[in-house]
């Protein structure tokens, strides 16, 4: 069995099509009896609206008849696709002799989170078995493994003794001990082998991590593939003992009575001699670590995705901007990204010297440009309208306005993107200004909590050190006033963090929130700047995904609402 856990695009057809093709060839040269791709492989996942376009749907079947002939000679492909009839269905397809032998159409759509499958899609009906290399093979597509029941069961009670499992699975903290658990029961309620294949890249918000793996019918992991890359994972697949272990399952043998199984598809006969196989990993990746590397994966794709080859990262020598500038430099390299110092009256001297340090540190080019003259000229024009009011918030985001207007002006004249630098903790609370420091083509760590900041900070020093002790151990600050803390406009951000995640996340109301040892006042505080500043997260940047829920497509809230309810 060969799990090819590729990184496609969405729309690349012809791209993808390639990508697929040489995974195959290498798959051959191994001696595999079948070769999986993940979920919509061919046109990249999830391609939204493409799908309403009927010039999509047919490239995307012209692609999928030219593979199959350009795969002739190759061993059987499981390729995910779309298929058209009366309706559109998600689908996977099984490529043998330069035909489309037989296609497997998913069941279960989903329409939580950042899903929307059931816009575009029919829901598949039937459940076929396809015998190839010797072995009664079913085909589930993601979520049609994922609950008890269903296709993958259907397959088992008719006699599939390994059962793949091709997936688009987006990433979020540590989720792949969540999926492992799950994918060892369904394994061994079912009493089959069970080859869980996921997609690997970054596709706008998303990040699909891979972690692809196989689980025996005892519930254990045979192997798995790399996490955030490309991989090629073969594995020697034990019918035998798959089969033993559904002929002793007294829950199949109960619900087999009466039962006629079908005739399954047949694409080949017996198995082909492979090559030897190195041994494969047992290791799961350290969850700091692949949240990192997640962050890294996410930017890279999509720059490369979407044609741009420069960044530029706004570095004010706080902890945000010194990791959004690690993130980039790990991305991209060092020759491909420029840190921009914007000083102003209130920037310290230690934040200045942060900032060098660690374009030094990275190897990157430090452009300075102070913007004194240009503040204290926008505070002399506007000074008559601002006559007789306090100094405030006003006065303080003209700063900011006027650094995105500098770093966009570069990003006009190179053609770098921006990589903005707020955190998710400031988003939430609208602590980030509209048309300042919000300003950007990709907002890198707009998905990660303050406090996840700092860690991520500490694993990266310890790969190499590169973010200044003093960026990481000094009271985060704005500096857009004398003596300005963060603290002064919020609370703490370890009490901060778990309220949102509470609020965000989990969804949690203001009394079970309060119950779990918060002040009510804080909670409702909280709550309060939330619900008051989704007009300025609509207005952001995409940013990578990396925990259950994040702002965006991931959690649609109106703009205009007279609902206040905790």
């Amino acid at each position: 069995m060969a799990l090819a856990q590729i990184n496609t695009t969405v729309g690349d057809l012809a791209g993808n099509r390639a990508r697929i093709l040489e995974a195959a060839q290498r798959a051959d040269a191994l001696g595999a009896d079948v070769v999986a791709f993940p979920e919509l492989a061919l046109t990249g996942y999830p391609p939204e609206d493409l799908l309403l376009r009927q010039p999509f749907i047919d490239d995307a079947a012209h692609a999928l008849e030219e593979l199959a002939a350009d795969a002739e000679g190759l061993p059987p492909l499981i390729v995910g696709c779309v298929e058209y009839t009366h309706h559109l269905y998600n689908a996977a397809a099984v490529l043998h002799g330069g035909l489309v032998v037989g296609t497997t159409r998913k069941h279960y759509l989903p329409t939580y989170g950042v899903f929307d499958e059931a816009r575009y899609f029919q829901t598949g009906e039937h459940a076929p078995v396809f015998r190839i290399g010797g072995a009664d093979v079913g085909i589930a597509i993601c979520e049609d493994a994922w609950y008890p029941g269903g296709p993958m069961r259907e397959q088992a009670l008719n006699g599939a003794t390994v059962i793949v499992n091709i997936n688009g699975s987006p990433y979020f903290y540590d989720k792949t001990a969540v999926r492992e658990r799950m994918l060892a029961t369904r394994a061994t309620d079912n009493g089959v082998t069970l080859c869980y294949l996921n997609m690997v890249g970054g596709q706008d918000e998303l990040v699909f991590d891979g972690n692809s793996m196989v689980i025996g019918p005892d519930g254990q992991v045979v192997a798995r593939g790399a996490s955030m890359a490309e991989d090629l994972l073969v594995v020697d697949v034990a019918i035998e003992e798959s089969i033993q272990a559904q002929l002793h399952s007294p829950l199949l043998r109960r619900d087999r009575v009466g039962r006629e199984a079908p005739a399954p598809i047949l694409v080949t006969g017996e198995r082909r001699a492979g090559a030897a196989l190195p041994p494969a990993s047992l290791l799961r990746a350290d969850p700091l670590a692949e949240a990192y590397e997640a962050l890294v994966l996410g930017t890279r794709d999509y720059l490369r995705k979407t044609g741009f080859t420069d960044a530029l990262v706004a570095l004010s020598g706080g902890i945000d901007s010194a990791i959004v500038g690690a993130i980039a430099v790990d991305a991209l390299g060092p020759d491909r990204v420029r840190g921009v110092a914007m000083p102003s009256r209130y920037s310290s001297e230690g934040s200045i010297g942060d900032a060098r340090g660690l374009a030094d540190a990275l190897g990157i080019e430090l452009v300075t440009l102070p913007i004194e003259p240009i503040h204290a000229a926008a505070l002399e024009v506007l000074a008559p309208e601002f006559e007789g009011t306090p100094a405030g918030v006003a006065e303080e985001n003209v700063q900011p306005r006027i650094r995105g207007m500098l770093i966009m002006a570069l990003s006009n004249k190179t053609g770098a993107i921006v990589l903005t630098t707020g955190n998710k903790s400031e988003y939430a609370c609208g602590y980030a200004t509209l048309y300042g420091d919000m300003v950007g083509g990709f907002a890198v760590i707009k998905d990660v909590p303050k406090t996840l900041v700092y860690r991520l900070a500490e694993y990266r020093n310890r790969v190499q050190p590169v973010i200044p002790r003093a960026t990481i151990e000094k009271p985060p600050s704005a500096e857009l006033r004398p003596d300005q803390l963060d603290t002064d406009s919020l609370p703490p951000y370890e009490i901060l963090d778990p309220i949102i995640e509470a609020y965000v996340e989990d969804d949690r109301p203001l009394e079970a929130i309060v119950a779990k040892g918060f002040d009510e006042a804080t909670v409702r505080r909280v709550i309060d700047m939330v619900n008051r500043n989704e007009y300025k997260r609509r207005q952001s940047p995409p940013g990578v995904k990396i925990t259950t829920r994040a702002f965006g497509r991931d959690r649609r809230l109106p703009l205009a609402s007279g609902y206040r309810g905790y």
